[in-house]
């Protein structure tokens, strides 16, 4: 299961109505996520929330693209949407697999990272 399933899953499981809105460009192994930052896009009747996943080790690496994104800024000025970025790792101690999630919010001139 990739991350981006395990997300899909997450979200549903929370209530969320979830679509990847990231794609594969045609005939090329490139691929495209919405406004270069989000994979999946979930919504319910209060929240609009663009997610980035990705593994566990690349979580600080989504951080730092997110962050230098022209488009979040954009995207997180309506207050109903929110930016989450979840990173995926499996336990070795249960062999489960645990979420990390991040949020980035508008704080001042820059951003606000919360766990």
């Amino acid at each position: 299961m990739t991350p981006t399933q395990r997300t899909l899953a997450l979200v549903r499981k929370q209530g969320f109505v979830a679509q990847v809105v990231e794609h594969i460009v045609p005939r090329t192994f490139i691929r495209r996520d919405l406004f270069n930052i989000i994979d999946i896009l979930a919504i319910n009747a209060t929240y609009t929330i663009g997610i980035q996943t990705t593994s566990g080790s690349n979580v600080s690496a989504r951080i730092a693209k997110a962050i230098a994104s022209e488009q979040l800024r954009l995207w997180l000025s309506v207050p109903s949407r929110r930016f989450i970025i979840h990173g995926w790792r499996k336990l070795k101690s249960s062999r489960r697999w645990e979420c990390r999630e991040i949020e980035l919010t508008i704080s001042g001139d820059g951003f606000e990272i919360t766990e």
